[in-house]
């Protein structure tokens, strides 16, 4: 009965050829309402006045508290292997859409 409870807990999962190339992101703009928290991912190019938005997640709060503890225990994970991820000091990239978010 064990294996039976095994094979019921497994989910499978498909990606699509488009979604598995992904997408570069090099900023991350966080809102966030009641009922849920909106990531945009954006990839700002150098000497490039006008970026677009390359992917949108909308999560549920709690979904968003799960992600952002599976994001920090990965990147410990990552730092215990390969070191310490270095923060440089970037200047502030001007955004003039929509609301104030969070990166």
């Amino acid at each position: 009965m064990a294996q039976e409870n095994k094979s019921e807990n497994k989910i499978n999962i498909e990606i699509d050829g488009d979604i598995a190339e992904g997408q570069y992101s090099n900023l991350a703009i966080i809102n966030h309402s009641v009922s849920e928290f909106v990531v945009d991912f954006v990839n700002i190019m150098p000497g490039n006045p006008k970026s677009k938005v390359k992917s949108r997640i909308i999560l549920t709060p709690q979904h968003a508290k799960r992600l952002a503890k599976a994001l920090h225990d990965n990147v410990s994970k990552f730092e215990k292997a390969h070191g310490e991820i270095r923060d440089y000091d970037q200047p502030p990239i001007p955004l003039n859409f929509g609301p104030t978010g969070q990166a």
